[in-house]
């Protein structure tokens, strides 16, 4: 029997990232594993913290009584007061378990906010460039995902987001610290976004809501800091992921908490938890939401990644490539220094560097970089970077 139309045309268009990891592990068995570079998949770098770890293994070793049987959909709430107590000191708004769901990642929190407030043909905003999944989540929904450019250096174009809000908008996907630009948007630019979703509301008379995903929020360098959505927007659902902080990606533990001040928020908040269940999702792993509760405040550790993102900088500025500082995440988003970014991320390969081409997150002429590598790795890297900016000047040349 073959697969359904919409998905066999999903799986044509596919995910970049899979695409060049696979080819990546190719690549490695043919010449080598510390001989390719592989920047394709934003596998966080390390190991838990040793307290986290400690955590896991009390619990599996001496499991308090029902651990491994159901829960309340929402999570174990004790759990959920944990998530809502963090949130209130993070946001300084009022949020209560009632308002939190633990969810199979911020992907789960994502498809289950989405399924909860859209309706067939609800258009969903996202911001270009945009984490390819999140058209895929839009359409699971039933929602029609309308592409909406950021500008020059991936920031808010706030002209541009009001242009395309129309009867329809339903919703805004936001996603700050960025993936695949590690942009991080100011706290004014989001307080004016929220200005234009108030405006919008009371023109279209709906409520528009943002849902915040916010894996990287953790993850930020000097000059930039992140600035909560849900504390400058309304009808805001905030989307988190402890895939990042903990280095937790394979255990697919997180939450969704909408905002105590969003229209009709405990109805929300009932249809998340519906949601959550119906789209099979049933609850949370329950180990790991236990596991969790105690680190919500939790920082961090960006040693690491504040190392490579910088050894990294220097590289492509004496490869001659250009790119847009990042705030935060771990990612790299460079311009392709040829007008066709395949070609460049051919040549990229046959230097062993792995990049996914920027078409791949809805902004051609782009590449990204995910450099949450080892130090030693990364630093290996260098002078495949200077092989390939060398090559790049002799084909500049030769024009």
């Amino acid at each position: 029997m073959p697969a359904g139309p919409e998905i066999r045309e999903a799986i044509r268009q596919g995910s970049w990232i899979r695409k060049m990891f696979e080819e990546g592990a190719v690549l490695k068995a043919e010449r080598g594993e510390d001989n390719v570079f592989d920047f394709t998949l934003g596998n966080p770098y390390g190991d838990p913290p040793k307290a986290v770890a400690d955590e896991i293994a009390r619990l599996a070793a001496d499991p308090p009584a029902g651990l491994h049987k159901y829960m309340p959909n929402a999570g174990v709430p004790e759990v959920r007061r944990a998530v809502a107590r963090s949130l209130a000191r993070s946001t300084g708004l009022p949020f209560t378990e009632g308002l939190v769901t633990m969810s199979v990642g911020a992907a789960g929190a994502v498809n289950v906010a989405l399924r909860a407030v859209l309706s067939r043909g609800d258009e969903v905003i996202v911001l270009a460039p945009y984490f390819v999944e999140y058209l895929f989540y839009a359409r699971n929904a039933g929602g029609v995902p309308v592409a909406v450019d950021t500008d020059e250096r991936f920031q808010l174009d706030l002209p541009a987001v009001e242009r395309a809000l129309t009867p329809k908008t339903r919703a805004v996907l936001l996603n700050t610290p960025n993936n695949p630009t590690g942009a991080v948007y100011p706290e004014e630019d989001i307080a004016a976004l929220g200005r234009i979703l108030a405006r919008a509301e009371e023109r279209f008379g709906a409520p528009i809501y943002v849902i915040s995903d916010e894996p990287y929020r953790k993850i930020v360098f000097e000059g930039a800091s992140f600035a909560p959505p849900a504390a400058g927007i309304r009808n805001t659902i905030v989307a988190y992921s402890h895939s990042k902080d903990l280095n937790l990606p394979g255990e697919r533990i997180g939450y969704l908490a909408v905002s105590p001040r969003a229209a009709d928020a405990a109805e929300v908040s009932e249809a998340c938890v519906f949601c959550n269940r119906v789209l099979g999702f049933v609850n949370a792993p329950s180990l790991f939401q236990r596991a969790v509760a105690e680190f919500q405040d939790q920082p961090a550790d960006i040693t690491v990644y504040r190392a490579n993102r910088d050894v990294l900088l220097d590289a492509l500025a004496r490869a001659g490539i250009d790119v847009v500082p990042p705030g935060g995440a771990f990612y790299l988003f460079p311009r392709s220094p040829l007008p066709d970014e395949m070609a460049f991320v051919a040549a990229a390969r046959e230097e062993n560097l792995l990049v996914v081409p920027g078409a791949g997150f809805g902004r051609s002429g782009h590449f990204r970089v995910a450099y949450c590598l080892s130090p030693e790795t990364v630093r290996r890297s260098v002078p495949a970077w200077e092989r390939l900016g060398a090559r790049l000047t002799r084909k500049r040349g030769e024009r």
